[in-house]
C-alpha cells in the first residue's frame, strides 16, 4: 500500500474577473441598457417566446399532423398487413375479373386526398385562427415597444 502525498498548494491564484482587453475582438460588444425610468409600468404581456398560445399552436398543428399522417399510412400499413397475411382474401375477385387487391392498392389514390383534404381542413378550423391571433398580438406588442 502507497500513500501519495497531496498536491503542492500554489501561491499563485488566478484573477476573479475577466481581463480589460477584447478576448474575442471579431464579436461586437453589446451596448449596455439604458435603466428603466421612474414610475413606467410593467409589461401586461408575456415575451411573445413565453406565450401560453404558441403551446397551444404547437399542439394544434402537431395534432393536424398526426391525423394526416396516420390516415395515409394508417390505410397503407393496413394494405401491406393484407398483401402478406392474408393473399387468399388478396386474390379474390370483387367483380369481373378485378382482384381485391388491385381494387385496394387503387383506394390508395383517394385515401390519400381524404389525408390532404383533412391537413387543410384541421390548419383552417384549428390552426390558422391560432397563428392569425399570435400574430396580431404580437404586431400590437411590437407598437407598444415603438412607442415607449
Amino acid at each position: 500500500m502507497s500513500y501519495d502525498p497531496p498536491p503542492p498548494s500554489y501561491p499563485y491564484r488566478p484573477p476573479d474577473s475577466s481581463p480589460s482587453y477584447d478576448t474575442y475582438p471579431w464579436q461586437p460588444q453589446q451596448p449596455p441598457k439604458p435603466p428603466e425610468p421612474a414610475g413606467r409600468r410593467p409589461q401586461r404581456h408575456a415575451a411573445l417566446g413565453h406565450h401560453s398560445d404558441l403551446r397551444v399552436l404547437r399542439s394544434a398543428y402537431r395534432w393536424q399532423r398526426r391525423v394526416a399522417t396516420l390516415t395515409a399510412l394508417g390505410y397503407f400499413v393496413l394494405f401491406l398487413i393484407l398483401s402478406a397475411f392474408a393473399p387468399s382474401f388478396m386474390t379474390s375477385t370483387v367483380t369481373d375479373g378485378l382482384p381485391t387487391g388491385l381494387l385496394l392498392a387503387l383506394v390508395q389514390v383517394p385515401v390519400t386526398w381524404l389525408a390532404i383534404a383533412l391537413y387543410e381542413q384541421t390548419a383552417r378550423r384549428r390552426v390558422d385562427p391560432l397563428a392569425d391571433r399570435i400574430r396580431k398580438q404580437a404586431e400590437l406588442d411590437a407598437r407598444r415597444e415603438e412607442t415607449r
